[in-house]
């Protein structure tokens, strides 16, 4: 073989190995890093080549994709009752929602709750009913009438957490409602998407003051909503067994989940203070007990400071789950990462009402 011909064969050896290195790598990426991506910025990556359209548009992908991706992407705002809703971004770029305003749903609709990329509607004409929802891919499923009267602002929790497990996206719509047999009564109603009916529990919860609604939370198997005396109201699915717990400044926290547990966020000039629920049964100890219900898990400072848009308004605190502090500085809306220590500007405007976070999945119903 002459020198030419061994040289020839060199490159060829070297550009073979080139092209099996570029090829692994668009594997790893196309396997193992689109899953972790929110679905916005793989819609837009649909246009890289056919493996990877075909990859992303596949039903496995999306489940793969809803189980590996769990950030919050950005908040649905309902200002108000019969308004509709919009779509608040952490990154315009990188996360959003087709149809903000939900009209692919067949009637006008309230948003109720959400839950790891689903939400709760319920629509506004007859009965009323009742609709989980993915905004992003825009499939919906009409829940079947419930048995009891949730009123007319029901206080709802939707519990959805993915599964490599379960191919099949299972939830569950839990509400509390007062009670038309048992005076000062409040009992429980259960929704089931792995049964596909409503059935309502054996547990009745008495006691004076009124649930609020918009305000329940899920974490490790028990629903929480703060009640209209500054207790909180706790239903345990696994028991079925309802308690009151004492709150850690109700009037100027937030409730949500942290590491499993209930947390409760507060905000005192710069400062943002976290604490978690310890024990739930504080309540049943003898007087004096040294057993704290609440202990403080972090407090940080931010800039800029939460404070109020007006005096009278709603605190600046807007929601506080996860890794994730949403508040109010006057007119403009920040994010703080307790994970990343990053101050995150959302927008401007004098956004009132109620946020709900919402995780940029794929997941199918």
């Amino acid at each position: 073989m002459s020198a030419m011909d061994r040289a020839r064969r060199a490159k060829e050896l070297v550009a073979n190995k080139n092209s099996m290195i570029y090829l692994d790598l668009k594997d790893i990426i196309k396997d193992h890093a689109l899953p972790f991506l929110p679905a916005k910025s793989l819609f837009r990556f649909n246009g890289v080549c056919k493996d990877w359209k075909v990859q992303i548009r596949s039903p496995f992908f999306a489940h793969k994709q809803s189980t590996s991706f769990s950030d919050i992407s950005g908040f649905f705002l309902v200002s108000s009752p019969s308004t509709v809703p919009s779509f608040v971004s952490l990154d315009s770029t990188a996360y959003g929602v087709p149809d903000p305003s939900l009209k692919f749903l067949p009637e006008p609709v309230d948003i109720r709750a959400s839950s790891n990329g689903l939400l709760c509607c319920q629509g506004r004409e007859g009965y009323k009913a009742y609709y989980i929802c993915n905004p992003v891919t825009k499939q919906w499923k009409k829940l079947p009438k419930p048995i009891a009267d949730h009123g007319r602002d029901p206080a709802l929790v939707l519990i959805f957490e993915p599964s490599l497990l379960s191919f099949v996206a299972e939830y569950k719509l839990v509400c509390v409602f007062p009670s038309v047999d048992f005076e000062k009564g409040h009992e429980f109603e259960i929704y089931s998407s792995k049964e596909g009916s409503w059935r309502i529990s054996g547990e009745i919860y008495y006691g004076s003051g009124s649930v609020s609604p918009r305000s329940g939370v899920y974490a490790n198997d028990v629903v929480y909503w703060h009640t209209s005396l500054g207790r909180i109201l706790a239903f345990d699915l696994k028991m079925e067994r309802a308690q009151l717990l004492y709150s850690h400044g109700y009037f100027d926290s937030v409730m949500g989940e942290m590491d499993g547990k209930l947390c409760s966020t507060r905000a005192h000039g710069n400062a943002v203070t976290v604490s978690v629920l310890s024990n739930a049964y504080t309540n049943t100890m003898q007087m004096h007990s040294s057993v704290k219900a609440w202990a403080q898990k972090l407090s940080v400072n931010l800039n800029p400071a939460p404070v109020p848009s007006a005096p009278g308004s709603r605190g600046s605190l807007l929601h506080a789950s996860g890794n994730l502090v949403l508040y109010r500085n006057g007119t403009k809306l920040y994010a703080y990462n307790l994970r990343t220590k990053e101050t995150i500007y959302m927008c401007d405007g004098s956004y009132q009402g109620i946020f709900f976070p919402h995780v940029n999945s794929l997941v199918e119903l």
